[in-house]
């Protein structure tokens, strides 16, 4: 539709607040007939008037945080809300591992592999209602209130496992359970959204804007992770005798740098250019066309956008009381916490026997708890042609590990006395680094195909291989030193 065809149809449905609609010299047959040309010259005026933004307002900051952009309905009751919660997923059959996990702590704890799967497969669960109950929470708010929630707690099972290894001095587990997010973020799941839409789509479509502005974002957080490490290389003993305190200072100056980068972030996507975050500018997906019994090609009717329209603007039915969601939370997350205790504490003896690595549990394994829910929500939606909203979860669950989590941890070392520096591994920092440059390439040009989802996977399986034979090395020597 072109701009003037917009204009026209907004410019139908009201009358100027200048002019009468008929006046006494003009018959309703002569306005039919000029209505056409002034549609024109508005059209015309129109395209030629730059656009304007509202200007930032109290009142407006208030709106967007706490008015729901749909109307709610009523809330169910508290049965109801319970049915809800059962019936949220079918990975909630796995939350009989939560007291498996906990009577395997207390009762055999030298039985490490056993009470690290069971507490593994009981965060799994855990993770996907902490999300339930997010978006829950998010439909009774604003859209910027609810983006905020999304960012906040999107990542926290990641957060609590990081948060734990650090109390714990388990600093290479904090390092690499971090990078090993942002890998299985942009390569697994990415490349599983673009497999499994592209086994239904031809090719499919999305903001190609916002997305290379992702890009920027990943570019620029890998140059944080680069650059002490660059600085390792060229400074030696004689140079710079200090030279693990100085890459600790500078760690903690670049966090706080991307900490402002990331509140940056969130008030433009959030608020002033929350337009580039929708499906408004993606380029639109082509179905496989269908063969006629003579090799005629089929087109499938497309959907109507009048009707999808008028769902969208339907009531939003919670499925679960305000009371209920808050409580919810707070169950779910003490329950992540405890068990991931108990899931930190069992590496060390699931790795003394030199059967597993800590860097393949680290990078590999933990990130999957964590990102399981969001794996299933993200491959979901992409084979509903919803390919915008798989990458901000695939994405933007990076950006947030990135720009959030990692930065957060390092000033939360910098308070706690540990001496966690963002000079990670030098082979994962490497591997972040090929990481997000294949996905820039793949998503510069706003198209995607099965192709490319399974270029990505197989980048995530053979980083998989190469992580169970690497045993991981500390250039700093400041992790051992913590205490």
């Amino acid at each position: 539709m072109t701009l003037t065809g917009s204009v026209e149809e907004s410019t139908e449905s009201r009358q100027p607040l200048f002019q009468p609609a008929f006046s006494s010299a003009t018959t309703p047959a002569r306005a039919q007939t000029e209505q056409p040309t002034k549609r024109a010259s508005i059209g015309n005026t129109n395209m030629n008037r730059p656009a304007t933004r509202t200007s930032f307002s109290l009142q407006r900051a208030k709106t967007s945080l706490l008015t729901p952009p749909r109307s709610i309905g009523p809330a169910p009751s508290f049965l109801q809300s319970m049915k809800s919660i059962i019936m949220a997923s079918w990975l909630n059959v796995l939350l009989v591992c939560i007291p498996v996990s906990w009577a395997l702590n207390f009762a055999m704890k030298d039985q490490h592999t056993l009470v690290f799967v069971f507490s593994f497969l009981a965060i799994i669960p855990l993770a996907k209602l902490l999300a339930f109950a997010t978006d829950e929470l998010s439909i009774r708010v604003g859209q910027t209130l609810a983006g905020l929630l999304n960012a906040t707690l999107g990542n926290a099972v990641e957060l609590i496992v990081a948060i734990i290894a650090l109390v714990q001095c388990k600093l290479h587990i904090v390092q690499s359970s971090l990078i090993g997010s942002i890998l299985s973020n942009l390569l697994l799941v990415l490349g599983m959204c673009f497999f499994a839409g592209g086994l239904r789509f031809s090719e499919q479509g999305f903001g190609a804007v916002a997305t290379q502005l992702n890009s920027s974002l990943l570019t620029l957080s890998v140059i944080a992770v680069l650059l002490p490490a660059a600085f390792h290389m060229n400074v030696t003993t004689e140079t710079d005798s200090d030279e693990g305190q100085d890459i600790l200072k500078v760690s903690h100056g670049v966090a706080l740098v991307l900490l402002f980068i990331y509140a940056s972030y969130l008030f433009f996507q959030l608020y002033s250019h929350a337009t580039l975050y929708t499906d408004d500018d993606a380029k639109p997906s082509t179905p496989y066309p269908k063969r006629g019994h003579r090799g005629t090609t089929i087109e499938e009717p497309q959907p109507d956008g009048d009707l999808e329209r008028n769902k969208e603007e339907e009531d939003e039915t919670p499925q679960m009381s305000l009371f209920t969601t808050i409580a919810l939370l707070v169950i779910v997350t003490v329950f992540v916490a405890v068990t991931a205790e108990w899931l930190v504490d069992s590496i060390d003896g699931l790795t003394s026997s030199g059967a597993i690595s800590e860097e393949f549990v680290g990078i590999i394994l933990l990130p999957i708890v964590g990102n399981a829910a969001e794996h299933v929500t993200a491959v979901t939606v992409s084979v509903k042609d919803k390919l915008t909203l798989s990458l901000g979860v695939a994405v933007g669950s990076s950006i947030q590990i990135a720009l959030f989590v990692i930065p957060f941890i390092i000033t939360l070392g910098w308070i706690l006395g540990k001496p966690l520096t963002l000079l990670f591994d030098p082979y994962e920092s490497i591997t972040l680094f090929l990481a997000v440059l294949t996905v820039n390439y793949c998503v510069q040009d706003g198209k995607s195909n099965w192709l490319e989802g399974m270029i990505l996977m197989c980048l995530y399986v053979i980083l998989c291989v190469t992580f169970w034979y690497y045993p991981g090395s500390d250039p700093s020597g400041l992790l051992n030193t913590c205490t």
